[in-house]
Order: structure tokens, then C-alpha cells, then sequence
């Protein structure tokens, strides 16, 4: 009876066949990291926002988080390091009926690709940011990062960081972005139903994964496995839906506030701009043909 059982399921389709490339598999995640479940959540995501598949584009810089791009069977763009965010805009004020998601970790976005995003969020650039922060450069060794709080050790800050890190979702809606949300990678299903309303949203949407990273960031922190750091997460998460971002900033052993924070509608996008812009300048020189 085993036996006829493993044949029955190995007979049948994964249910992501067809959004993955197989070519990429096996993939590079470490266990117990984060982003193989994030990975499956945006699929999720993008299939049930209604958005056409051929018309999507997923968009990633350097890191662990931008290998996701990667592993997709869409649209999917790997670009340099902190480049994610300006390669994007160009796709969609080139293409409007194409959803355009960048997907990267807080190094990428936050660090070298830092003014990237503050001018995208400025424009309200029709695009959807997805950071996986795991708090530090997990890729190239656990370096300390923009997001590191006060107190975190990193290969970088053996005896603690001591500077301030940013607080993502505050930067994002200071900057003037539609939607922001934050959520820990514990809480899969919020993160779905998120993703699709960033996803669905018309201009600059923001959403913050607290991702788990146990090789590098939980090594160094007492949260070696992947476990601990989602039970850290289900101890510490604060669910407080709209709360003021300036009050949410992450430190050591405080707690996780998590929740959507901003949603705004009807705000002219980017791309809004440029295809007035557009019809001006036709409309002008058509008026001068007739003279």
C-alpha cells in the first residue's frame, strides 16, 4: 500500500508547475531560510491578483532574495547591484499594461540602491518593492547592513552594531508611497493576501518581509535555525494595522510591529504623468500641422 501511495503523488503535477524553471532547480536557499516559502507565496500572489502571467515582470538586484528572479518562469530580470528599482520604472513606463514587481533583500534596496527607491516611492512609480530583510548581507559573509539594529552582531560588528538602522516602512511612506505593509516570514498567509494588494494597487507599493537567515544573521544572534528565528517571531510580532511608522522602528529584543500601515487610492502614478505629457505634446504639434 506505501508503495501504490508514493506512485499515486509522484504521478501527479506540482501545483507551481509551469511558474518555476526547472533548468534553476535545485536552488541555492540555505535550510531553514525563508525565502523557498516567500518564493511560493509570490507565485501564489500573482496567480490569485488576476494579473496575466505573460504580462508580469519580476525584477531583482544582488543577494540571496535577488536569486528569486531567477527561479520564476516569468518576465524575470536579474539586474546589477541596487539597480532593481530604476531597471524596473523603465519597464513600466514602457509597457502600462505590464505589472512590474521588484523583489530584493535590504542590501540591494536599502544600501547601494538606497536613492532608488526614496525617488521611485518621490514619483510614485508604478511598481510593486518587495524587500526580504534579513538584516544583514547574508550572501558575502554576514556583513552588517542598513537595516542591522543597535546592538545586532554581525561579522562586521563583533561587539554589536551600533548605528541606527533604517525603518523601511517609515522611509517608504515618507517618501510617498500608496501602500506599505510589514510582515514576518512566520505569517505566510497576511504575506499572500498582502502581496496581492501591493500587486493590485496602482503605484508605488511597498511591502517588508522579516525574513529568517539562521546561517549568517541567527549564527551570530542565538537564533542558529530556522526555527528560532519563527518562534522569535510568533513571540515578538505586534499585529497594529495602521499604526504611524515613526513608531515602529525595530530594536533588540522589542517588539516586531506588523500590519498594513498605508493605503492610499486615486494618486497619480508616474507613468499617469508621462502619457499626459504625451498627449500634450500630440496635441500641440498636431494644432501646428494645421497653421
Amino acid at each position: 500500500m506505501a508503495e501504490e501511495n508514493i506512485e499515486l503523488i509522484e504521478s501527479h503535477d506540482h501545483p507551481l508547475d509551469g511558474y518555476l524553471r526547472e533548468g534553476r532547480i535545485p536552488h541555492i536557499f540555505c535550510p531553514g531560510c525563508s525565502l523557498g516559502s516567500i518564493t511560493t507565496v509570490l507565485i501564489e500572489a500573482i496567480l490569485e491578483a488576476g494579473v496575466d502571467p505573460k504580462k508580469v515582470a519580476v525584477v531583482s538586484g544582488i543577494g540571496c532574495t535577488g536569486r528569486i528572479a531567477g527561479y520564476l518562469n516569468f518576465d524575470s530580470f536579474h539586474t546589477t547591484h541596487g539597480r532593481a528599482i530604476p531597471f524596473a520604472i523603465g519597464l513600466s513606463v514602457t509597457d502600462p499594461e505590464r505589472k512590474v514587481i521588484v523583489i530584493s533583500g535590504d542590501g540591494d534596496l536599502f544600501a547601494i540602491g538606497g536613492n532608488h527607491f526614496i525617488h521611485a516611492a518621490r514619483r510614485n512609480s508604478d511598481i510593486t518593492v518587495i524587500c526580504v530583510n534579513n538584516f544583514n548581507y547574508g550572501m558575502t559573509g554576514g556583513q552588517v547592513g542598513p537595516t542591522s539594529y543597535v546592538g545586532q552582531f554581525q561579522s562586521t560588528t563583533p561587539y554589536g552594531t551600533v548605528e541606527e538602522p533604517f525603518n523601511l516602512p517609515d522611509l517608504a511612506a515618507s517618501c510617498g508611497a500608496v501602500y506599505v505593509a510589514r510582515w514576518t516570514a512566520l505569517d505566510v498567509r497576511r504575506v499572500k493576501d498582502s502581496f496581492v494588494e501591493a500587486i493590485k494597487k496602482k503605484g508605488f507599493s511597498f511591502v517588508e518581509v522579516l525574513g529568517s537567515c539562521p546561517t549568517t544573521y541567527g549564527r551570530r544572534n542565538q537564533l542558529a535555525e530556522g526555527k528560532k528565528i519563527l518562534e522569535y517571531y510568533k513571540e515578538k510580532a505586534v499585529l497594529k494595522h495602521g499604526m504611524d511608522t515613526k513608531k515602529i522602528d525595530i530594536e533588540k529584543d522589542g517588539p516586531l510591529i506588523v500590519g498594513k500601515f498605508v493605503d492610499i487610492e486615486d494618486k497619480p502614478t508616474l507613468t499617469d504623468h508621462l502619457l499626459e505629457i504625451q498627449r500634450m505634446s500630440e496635441a500641440a504639434l498636431n494644432k501646428e500641422g494645421k497653421k
